[in-house]
Parts: structure tokens; C-alpha cells; sequence
């Protein structure tokens, strides 16, 4: 059956993009008897319309499923994975845990709450998958079990607070698990009778590790005091964990964290590091005499570079960086199963690849390549296996999975997305380069329009990262960036990794520090007169978006610039002076402008020149300005700012606040209407034409929310 076409901006498809069709048989068929071509031809005809192929809408983007969390059985044969869908009748994604046939491919769909699930975790023998729910009755998330010869999932805990970060003990016999501390009577009848004035940044519960018994549902408390356990790995051999330890759970007090090892019964507890530098992901080695971990450091544990990996003895001793000179950001690490090599995964810029590390020597090699992004990724080191997700231009993120011998190469173990590039027109994709004001080589993702024609100059949206320690990739995109359906409406998109993006070495990424705008702007207006002066962009259309530091960017670009027709800033900083008191994080801002605002001799002149609402009124681009209503990292009042001057200015601006959304918009509807108004926005006065909106699947009220958009034009 040919899917109806219901995309309102749909134009006659471009031949160089329609799935080709099976005319070229038909034409060889000259000796074929009539009949027979007459039927060749039906058949043609038929499968022609089946795999004739559309353009993406937002909704269709919002509908692509979210999978993540891929986990190998023990004996390999079967992985799990969590699987995430629109729900739009509950305006929300739900997430379920479904099961692969790694051999056979078959696929099954295994939990079925109304709440979904996630986190599932195979016992060591295989009998039981460990999952987190809170389903009827709960009053938080626990542990649930599901039984792998059938059955259904019971309750394995009864915590009094909400369990997360669930592991299989090595000998099966129960599992470890994440929970905040649980209120005191006194605090509770405090909160039942409302009379709960509380503590700014104070009010909060220490988060502690436990470890429930299979048998009994017995729970046992391993770490206790006025500290948050953030992070923990048990060792391969279960008889030691290693774990992440901060002063509170606050964002801000990661900065202060330290890695601490003690035996999986919990006692004699001792710590690795000090440093007062965040540290990730640490791990044991195989025999229990190293630990290696990340950070966002150098050799001298100074703050503010790629992520590098670290390793320091267990008996004592120095951390000792590993890749000091390694242009990439290491995302994530594990050693190999006899300890001679670590695995990791690198940012590469726009790429993310799989690495091995040979620690005696140095040396490295590249273990997958393509214009891709990987993540997802675990190692199973009694199976030697890597399993991974691939995202890229025409796949939102399948599993695959990587023999550790030399040689293998990667399988594909799910097919959930191969429906993508047979049902939808998507945009082509490639990275591209150019030279910054000063010189340096600045790369980026450039996405063209679907009817692209060589020697035609095209309307140009940009699009900045947030970070802005981060960096743009290949893959498939979302419903927050949109290139599918702005490819479809004739549109270029640039996202350039501009400076202070991480996978291009210290240097790059320390542009930034002692003065956020110094060469950042400038790299991305680079961009734009790159794409210019090859004669594909029409620099009298063009409009600008971010969300977080892509909203920094933003507006500093309409401060700096009068060249973009019309702007988007979503969630973004306009006064880094007040910003520092309002966001839930500061650690990585107080290297950009060399010190608190608060010290002694305080360098507000930094602060304040490197602020957009210092030089606002300048701006005469039509500006969006979104944010949500519950968000901590970039708070309401920055975005009120900017928007009160910009009004006061005479600066075509409306402010969209998104009731119950923290820094990341979650509810469909609101992803929804955060594209459609963008789009309004730029259609309007970009390209000077009426843009029509998008409507959630159910919603009858389309002429109110039409309406009610071209209200506020």
C-alpha cells in the first residue's frame, strides 16, 4: 500500500533524489511475449509507487524511535536494548525493553509498562534481566526482575527513594544500585504540613550505594557520610569497586570530586586521587593494580582541555596522562580483557570512532572509520566483543558489534532504521573546512537542499552546537535541528564546529579561555562567506539558531552582525555576569573570564564585554528567544533579559516559555511547536512566504494553533 503523501510543503520530488525504479528491466524486455511485458509493466508500476519516497515532516522526525543502552548477553547470542516511541496521546516518549536474536535477527518486545522501563542488565548466568520501573504501587523507581525462560517481572526492592545505576554483582548473587538518602520523619511532617521553606542549594539528599540480595531482597548500605556517590564500577573479579565521590550531588560540586577504590563489602575505603578536577569513568584493570580514569585535564591536572585518559596505581602514586598529545576528545574507556590494551571511543571532530591503546607503548589505531558517530558503546571483556550504535545521515542509531580480533569487522545486529533512506527524501551531508580569521583550519557539517542544483545560490540557516565543549557529527539529526525538513523547504544548513569545539586538539578548544568571543563568532561568519564565495549561498537570506551555547552564539551573532534576516536563541546566555549566579554550574565558566565575579579584584569588565547584552543595542534581526520555564543550566531570567532589550529596542522578538521543561524540551507537543514557530519565523522573513504549520497527530484544533502562531507575528 503507497503511503499518502501528507507533508503541506511537498514540491514534485527532484529526479537526481527519487528511489530508482525498475523502467531499466522493462526496457530490456523487448523479446518478452506481450502478455508478459503487459504484467512486467503492472509490476513495475506497483512497486515504482511503493518505494517512491517523500520528504520528512517534524512529526515524522518526532515519530523516528530512540534506542540506546544495547547490552550483550552472556553467552552473546542475544542483546537488549531500550527502545523509546511518541507517545502522543500522553505528549511524551515512552521507553520498553526489547530483545535481538544477534544470529536470526528476530525481535521481540519484552516489557510493556504503562510508565516504560530501563536500564536492563543481564545476570551473569543469564536466568534474569534486571530492569527499573516504577509501575502500580510504587512510590519510586526499584529494581525489577524478568525471568528469561518466561514469566512475569516482579519487584526485586522495596527502597524508600528512587533507584538508578543497577549492577549485577560478578557472582549473580544480587545487585548494586544507586539511591538518595531518605527524608527524615522530621522533614516529612514538615512537608505535610507545608511548612517547608527550605535551604537554596542546600536542600538536597546525599546519594549512597547499596547492594540488595537476590535471594532474600535483603538490602545492605556499602557507603555512608556527608558525600555523593556520583559514579562506580565493580571490578572484574567483584572483589573491589571503584567509585566517583563528590561533597553533594549538585552539578557544580563534580568539580570537586575524587576517585576512591574499596572492597565490594564496602570497607577500607581509600582515595586515588586530589585534584579538585572533575574525573569519569574510572575503571580497574584486570589485575587490579591500575585504575584509569578521565578528565578534562592536563599532565599538571589544570582545568579545561579534551578529555584525555588517565591511569594511576592502586598502591599509591602520580596520575599519569596517557595521550598528551592526541588532537581528539576521549569519550569513554575500558580496558582490555588481558589488560594490555584500553579501548576508547574519540571525538574526532565531526566524527566519533572506536580506538585501541596499546599502554606499554603509546601507540594507537583506528578501529572503525566512516562519516558516522558512534556511541552507545560497551566492551565485553569475557566475550571480547565490542557493541556499539552507528549514527549517520540515513540511520538514527542501529546496533552493531565488533570481534576483538584482528581483522573482524563490525556486524550489524538490529535493522530498526533501514526504513529511514527507503521511505524518506534526506538531505546529503558532508564536512567541509574552511580558514578562520586568523588563520586556522575550522571544519563543519554542510546539509543541502533536496532540489539542489549546481551553480544556484541558496537560502542559509546556521546552526551552533551547544557545549560549547562539544563538537557537531555525522548522523541522522532530530526534531530539535530539523535539516530534513529545512532541506525540503530549499534551504542550506551549516553547523560549524567553531572554536572552543572539542575533538581538534587543547588549542582549539582553549580558544575560549580568558575570553569566550575572541575567535568563535568569527570562525562561523567565516564559514558563512566560505559558502558564499563558492557561489552556494544567497547572502541576502539567511537566519541564525542555538539552543544553550548554540543560543550563546546566537546572540552574539545579531550584536555582531546585521547580515542574518532573522534569529533564533533558545536557552542562551545575555549576561554572563548575572549568569554565574543563576546557573546550577559554574565550573566551566569561571576559566572564560579568568576568575568569579564575586573575587576580589573581580574581572567583571571580562564578563561584561563578552556579553551580548552589552553590545544589544546594536541588533536589528528579528529575533526568537525560547526557553523552558523549569531550567537550571541557562535559566528563565537570561532569556527575559535579552528579550526586554530587545523589545525595548524595537526589535521584532517574542519570548516562548515552555511550562515544565528544564534545559532540554521533552514534551512532543512543545518540540513540535518549537519547530513550527522557528520555521514561521524564518519563512517569514528569510524567504518572504507563508509558512504552514505542522499539527500533532490527534489534535483537531488546527486553525486555533494557526491561529494563535500568527497572533503573535
Amino acid at each position: 500500500m503507497t503511503t499518502p503523501i501528507t507533508n503541506p510543503r511537498l514540491r514534485s520530488t527532484p529526479a537526481s533524489l527519487r528511489t530508482p525504479a525498475l523502467v531499466s528491466r522493462a526496457a530490456r524486455a523487448w523479446a518478452v511475449p506481450l502478455k508478459a511485458l503487459l504484467l512486467l509493466a503492472l509490476i513495475v508500476t506497483a512497486a515504482g509507487a511503493q518505494e517512491e519516497r517523500r520528504p520528512m515532516t517534524i512529526v515524522d522526525l518526532i515519530n523516528v524511535p530512540g534506542i540506546g543502552d544495547p547490552q550483550l548477553a552472556p553467552d552473546g547470542s542475544r542483546m537488549l536494548y531500550v527502545r523509546s516511541d511518541a507517545d502522543w496521546e500522553g505528549n511524551r516518549r515512552i521507553s520498553h525493553i526489547w530483545r535481538v536474536d544477534v544470529e536470526s535477527r528476530a525481535t521481540v518486545q519484552l516489557t510493556y509498562g504503562k510508565d516504560g522501563e530501563r536500564n536492563p542488565r543481564w545476570s551473569p548466568d543469564g536466568r534474569y534481566i534486571a530492569f527499573l520501573a516504577t509501575r502500580a504501587g510504587d512510590e519510586h523507581t526499584q529494581i525489577y526482575l524478568l525471568p528469561t525462560a518466561g514469566g512475569e517481572a516482579f519487584a526485586l526492592t522495596e527502597h524508600a527513594t528512587a533507584v538508578s545505576g543497577i549492577e549485577w554483582a560478578r557472582d549473580g548473587g544480587g545487585l548494586y544500585f544507586l539511591a538518595d538518602d531518605e527524608k527524615s520523619e522530621e522533614e516529612k511532617a514538615r512537608e505535610k504540613a507545608k511548612n517547608d521553606v527550605f535551604a537554596f542549594d542546600e536542600n538536597y539528599q546525599q546519594r549512597h550505594l547499596w547492594r540488595v540480595t537476590l535471594a532474600t531482597s535483603d538490602e545492605e548500605r556499602l557507603t555512608e557520610g556527608e558525600f555523593s556517590v556520583s559514579a562506580y564500577e565493580i571490578s572484574r573479579d567483584g572483589e573491589l569497586i571503584v567509585y566517583h565521590r563528590a561533597p553533594s550531588p549538585l552539578l557544580n560540586d563534580l568539580g570537586d570530586s575524587e576517585v576512591w577504590l574499596m572492597t565490594a563489602a564496602g570497607a577500607e575505603s581509600r582515595r586515588l586521587t586530589d585534584n579538585g578536577i572533575p574525573e569519569s569513568g574510572a575503571e580497574l584493570s584486570p589485575d587490579g593494580r591500575r585504575v584509569l580514569f578521565r578528565s578534562s585535564a592536563n599532565q599538571a591536572f589544570d582545568f579545561y582541555y579534551n578529555d584525555n585518559i588517565f591511569v594511576v596505581p592502586v598502591g599509591g602514586g602520580d596520575p599519569r596522562v596517557l595521550l598528551p598529545d592526541s588532537p581528539y576528545e576521549m569519550d569513554a574507556a575500558t580496558w582490555s580483557s588481558d589488560g594490555r590494551n584500553i579501548y576508547f571511543l574519540a571525538n574526532t571532530g565531526v566524527r566519533r570512532e572506536l580506538f585501541r591503546l596499546e599502554v606499554a607503548s603509546g601507540r594507537y589505531d583506528q578501529l572503525t572509520r566512516g562519516d558516522h558517530t558512534i556511541t552507545g558503546w560497551r566492551y565485553i571483556p569475557s566475550l571480547r566483543k565490542h557493541v556499539f550504535q552507528v549514527y549517520e545521515r540515513t540511520n538514527a542509531g542501529d546496533i552493531w558489534m565488533l570481534d576483538e580480533r584482528d581483522g573482524a569487522r563490525p556486524v550489524q545486529v538490529t535493522r530498526i532504521f533501514d526504513d529511514l533512506d527507503e521511505k524518506y527524501l534526506l538531505p546529503r551531508q558532508e564536512a567541509i573546512t574552511w580558514q578562520g580569521a586568523d588563520g586556522v583550519t575550522v571544519e563543519g557539517l554542510l546539509f543541502y537542499p533536496l532540489d539542489y542544483q549546481e551553480g544556484r545560490r541558496y537560502p542559509l540557516v546556521v546552526q551552533t552546537h551547544g557545549g560549547p565543549a562539544s563538537s557537531d557529527k555525522f548522523g541522522f539529526g532530530s526534531a530539535q535541528d530539523y535539516v530534513q525538513v529545512l532541506a525540503d523547504l530549499g534551504y542550506l544548513v551549516l553547523q560549524p564546529n567553531y572554536r572552543g569545539s572539542t575533538g581538534y586538539g587543547d588549542d582549539f578548544l582553549r580558544d575560549m579561555v580568558g575570553h569566550y568571543f575572541q575567535n568563535a563568532h568569527l570562525d562561523v561568519m567565516a564559514g558563512v562567506d566560505h559558502l558564499i564565495g563558492r557561489g552556494l549561498v544567497d547572502g541576502e537570506r539567511m537566519a541564525k539558531m542555538g539552543w544553550s551555547a548554540g543560543g550563546h552564539m546566537t546572540n552574539k551573532i545579531i550584536t555582531f552582525t546585521d547580515r542574518f534576516k532573522a534569529a533564533s536563541s533558545g536557552a542562551g546566555a545575555a549576561n554572563w555576569v548575572s549568569m554565574y549566579g543563576q546557573s546550577d554550574v559554574r565550573i566551566y565558566r569561571t576559566p572564560w573570564f579568568g576568575g568569579t565575579p564575586w573575587q576580589e579584584n573581580a574581572p567583571i569588565d571580562v564578563y561584561w564585554e563578552n556579553s551580548p547584552l552589552s553590545d544589544v543595542s546594536k541588533v536589528t534581526t528579528p529575533t526568537l528567544v525560547l526557553v523552558g520555564e523549569n531550567d537550571v543550566r541557562v535559566p528563565m531570567p537570561q532569556s527575559v533579559e535579552l528579550y526586554r532589550a530587545l523589545r525595548e529596542n524595537g526589535v521584532p522578538t517574542h519570548l516562548y516559555v515552555a511550562p515544565r521543561e528544564p534545559h532540554g524540551w521533552r514534551e512532543l507537543r512543545h518540540a513540535l511547536f518549537k519547530a513550527n514557530i522557528e520555521l514561521d519565523w524564518f519563512e517569514r522573513h528569510v524567504m518572504g512566504r507563508e509558512y504552514e504549520w505542522e499539527v500533532a497527530p490527534g489534535d483537531e484544533e488546527k486553525e486555533a494553533v494557526t491561529s494563535a502562531a500568527k497572533v503573535h507575528r
